[in-house]
């Protein structure tokens, strides 16, 4: 959330541990190292990480959300562990690890939605 209240959306790459969510700041390119999320998170801690799962066949659509709070992880033995959690989902990452920051959200609430229940 920006510090006037408004949402403030970003795609991310993420890795989950149980109730832990991990995403880290990449070298895709941006306009700025000062990153609007990364100062609203120190703002605001509290975030939403929504997942979707889109198909034509609308019978498997779905979505989760997670409702928690953010804190920004910079020191590499606080990042080691996430930055492995997330290679393993992302192999890119295996090669290139991201060089930025790690966001670790706490979910306090999981949500979601299913077309089907299969």
């Amino acid at each position: 959330m920006t510090p006037g209240g408004r949402p403030h959306i970003v795609p991310v790459t993420f890795a989950v541990d149980g109730d832990v969510i991990y995403s880290a700041v990449d070298a895709k390119p941006k306009t700025t190292t000062r990153l609007a999320r990364l100062s609203n998170i120190a703002a605001e801690p509290r975030v939403a990480v929504l997942a979707d799962h889109y198909e034509a066949d609308w019978d498997r659509l779905w979505w989760a959300r997670a409702d928690g709070t953010a804190t920004v992880l910079a020191a590499p033995a606080t990042t080691a562990a996430p930055l492995a959690l997330l290679a393993r989902r992302y192999p890119h990452y295996g090669a290139s690890p991201p060089s930025g920051p790690v966001i670790r959200v706490h979910v306090e609430r999981w949500t979601g939605w299913a077309a089907s229940a299969g």
